[in-house]
């Protein structure tokens, strides 16, 4: 068993059976994090639990199901809940967060942004199922449902329904697939 895979077996809520850690990762708190089976990720993972930020707690919880691949460079963040279904495929360079710093009101615009608060804005949920291409950007309080395919550089603002192919920044419905 390889040195990372030791590890996380020791530290992680779950990780499951065949499933392996790259070579260069930075994970923060992953007691807070569950995979499933036959999870594999190329260079530069990056998950993160938030639990602490300045004076705020918070609960988080990170799922990963089974047969998930990701590329390198995916950072995934969270101080709520961020779950992703079975047989997900995520290209490079992609990013999801379930929060902020700082509301977008403009109370904390006297704030440096590293100093702002954290902000929920709900989970994300990627359902089963999903292939998420290069450079997406999925933002707090969105759903992904079941065998939806995500465009390249595409940033995902809101919720999209099952088998739905979407791009664009913001992304939108670009064709709904049926069998």
């Amino acid at each position: 068993m390889h040195q990372q895979n030791a590890w996380a077996k020791a530290n992680f809520k779950t990780f499951g059976e065949g499933s392996h850690l790259p070579d260069f990762y930075w994970i923060k708190n992953p007691k807070y994090m569950s995979i499933g089976k036959g999870f594999s990720s190329l260079f530069n993972l990056r998950l993160e639990a938030w639990d602490r930020f300045q004076d705020q707690t918070f609960t988080p919880e990170i799922s990963i199901g089974d047969n998930v691949i990701l590329n390198s460079d995916v950072h995934i963040g969270a101080i709520e809940k961020i779950i992703i279904g079975n047989n997900v495929l995520m290209a490079s360079r992609i990013y999801i967060s379930d929060h902020y710093h700082g509301d977008i009101s403009g109370n904390d615009l006297d704030i440096p942004p590293r100093l702002r608060p954290l902000y929920a804005k709900g989970p994300v949920i990627i359902e089963d199922n999903v292939w998420i291409g290069e450079g997406v950007c999925i933002l707090p309080g969105v759903t992904i449902g079941e065998n939806c395919i995500i465009g390249a550089n595409s940033v995902v603002n809101k919720s999209f329904p099952k088998n739905s192919v979407i791009a664009g920044v913001p992304a939108r419905l670009i064709k709904t697939l049926e069998k």
